[in-house]
């Protein structure tokens, strides 16, 4: 009789292009089929890393400098995040076997065989006394792969028993979807603008973060001629495996700043849901059902007009069990442990990469700081949700 897989206890951090927050999750997973998802919890970056961060990510040219205060404030900024939530939850430390870090991305051109995320994983290993994988994407960019997405695996594991063909849609400061094929096939690539030139409009007009359930994008007239222009990017012809970088669409958008505020909001909603529909073209067939995760799922008036112009059911992850904060802190939690079991983390269907990529560094903890007691699920008993 053979032995039930091994379930290993993983924190994932992320933080994604919006720059929003810090997302932590924790899960246990053998990295294949058996997925445990544990609570998850969103913290701020302190306001001067945020504000750096932004203007690095604004300047190509600054993206790729050494950086070093930069990353140490990054790293541990993520590191306290993690502190705060095994606090917060009463999580045993020596029951985490590893923490996945992402890191922030502050410039992604794969064409360039480039991309970047601020990630210090010697030192948040040894700040935490956890083994920490990190930089999950060099490996499949160095191979020619767009580097992007890394959740299809995940999604297709969270969603073994979903109607297929399922489309999985994150909105996040750049929209990425996973198509689940009804033969099992998986294809992924990012869409478009998902919050991100949104929140920069906003920024910039009033000094506010974002459009709280799209109230302000509702109240306004979406300029169709500056609508054609944007959809009219060569980026929307391009067959998958394809990806962006969060500033791809940033000159072509600033068009709207000729526009009042309401009618500005509404031009750049529409065109993240336009963006998204486009998607469709590349699908062998329409799925039966959306599933959408991020922040942009909290946005009523774009939930709804992607529900309109998909005429398909389009609901939140939470639909099927999900926490759709935690989706992508859950999925490098899922991605550290395949990593460490030297499984692929992306597809040639997934990012154009030319087979199967294994990636990520690793970066154990130091074992004076590191506890003996093994790794497992019980790490999360009562904190489930």
């Amino acid at each position: 009789m053979s032995r039930p897989p091994r379930l290993v206890t993983a924190i994932g951090v992320m933080s994604g292009t919006s720059m929003d927050g810090i997302d932590v999750a924790i899960l246990s997973s053998d990295g294949e089929a058996l997925v445990e998802p544990g609570p998850g919890a969103t913290f701020s970056y302190p306001e001067e890393t945020r504000a750096a961060l932004r203007q690095v990510v604004g300047d190509a040219k600054a993206a790729r400098q050494p950086l070093v205060e930069l990353e140490r404030a990054v790293t541990d900024a993520h590191v306290a995040s993690v502190e705060t939530f095994l606090k917060n939850y009463d999580l045993d430390r020596s029951r985490v076997a590893l923490v996945g870090l992402h890191g922030q991305t502050i410039l992604h051109r794969p064409r360039e065989r480039y991309t970047r995320q601020l990630m210090d994983g010697a030192r948040a290993a040894q700040q935490l006394g956890v083994d920490v994988v990190c930089d999950f994407r060099s490996a499949d960019v160095a191979a020619g792969g767009e580097g992007a997405p890394l959740a299809p695996l995940y999604h297709a594991a969270i969603s073994a028993n979903a109607p297929r063909p399922l489309a999985i849609l994150n909105w996040g400061g750049v929209g990425n979807v996973t198509y689940l094929g009804a033969d099992d096939g998986i294809v992924a690539f990012d869409t478009g603008p998902a919050n991100a030139l949104l929140d920069d409009f906003l920024l910039r007009r009033r000094g506010v973060s974002h459009d709280a359930d799209g109230a302000l994008a509702a109240s306004g007239r979406v300029d169709q001629a500056i609508l054609m222009a944007l959809m009219s990017d060569p980026y929307f012809q391009r067959p998958p495996p394809k990806s962006l970088d969060r500033n791809h669409f940033h000159r072509m958008a600033r068009a709207v700043d000729a526009l009042s505020d309401q009618d500005g909001a509404a031009t750049l909603a529409a065109f993240t849901v336009e963006a998204t529909a486009a998607a469709g073209r590349f699908f062998e067939e329409p799925p039966r059902r959306w599933l959408v995760a991020g922040g942009g799922r909290r946005n009523r008036a774009l939930m709804s007009a992607l529900t309109r112009r998909l005429a398909a059911p389009v609901d939140p992850v939470e639909a099927i069990g999900y926490d759709g904060d935690a989706l992508e802190a859950h999925c490098f939690a899922y991605l550290a442990i395949r990593s460490r079991r030297g499984l692929p983390l992306s597809l040639p269907t997934t990012t154009g990469a030319p087979r199967p990529m294994k990636g990520g560094a690793f970066w154990p903890a130091p074992r004076a700081l590191a506890k003996a007691a093994p790794p497992d699920r019980d790490a999360m008993a009562g904190e489930r949700r």
